[in-house]
């Protein structure tokens, strides 16, 4: 299974808020927080083939932009699934998340999934009818090894066993 990432600069690891805007980015491999994801990625026998990432201050003054260039850089490199995030309680992430979900969503047919904490209301809100938003703790919250155990189990059951999907959204999505 090969997997894309999309972070913003805090996760990839490319200055956190002292560097909100760098512009969009592609690493080939993990780089970052996609450290944590991997052993629950092994466990589905998933690989990360890129990490695409920019600043929230970037992203905030290029929305249109961002979201376009991401959904098509996707199409381009034609992973076999998307995972936007893990955007913890970061509220500008978490927004540029659910967007770029969206907009993978309806304009290609590649498999998408973001995740983020219930400190996201406006977000979540706003979006959890039309993507699939896995729950997950804030930063420094319990439950963090759960929640990526629940994306990898989403992945392999969305890309293996689509039937069961709904199931598994109605126990991990909000």
């Amino acid at each position: 299974m090969r997997i894309v990432l999309i972070f913003d600069q805090g996760l990839a690891g490319a200055g956190g808020k002292s560097n909100p805007n760098i512009g969009l980015t592609l690493a080939k491999g993990g780089i970052g927080s996609a450290l944590m994801l991997e052993p629950h990625f092994r466990k589905i026998g998933a690989d990360v083939l890129a990490t695409l990432y920019c600043g929230n201050q970037y992203y905030d003054e290029n929305e249109q932009e961002v979201v376009q260039k991401l959904t098509a850089m996707v199409m381009k490199i034609k992973p076999d699934a998307v995972v936007c995030g893990p955007c913890f309680n970061f509220q500008d992430f978490a927004k540029m998340a659910a967007e770029v979900t969206l907009s993978i969503k309806t304009r290609t047919d590649i498999p998408v999934v973001t995740m983020m904490a219930a400190e996201n209301t406006a977000t979540i809100d706003a979006y959890k009818d039309k993507i699939s938003i896995i729950r997950m703790p804030k930063k420094g919250g319990v439950g963090l090894s759960e929640s990526l155990d629940n994306l990898a189990e989403w992945l392999r059951i969305k890309l293996n066993d689509p039937v069961h999907l709904a199931d598994l959204e109605k126990q991990i999505c909000y």
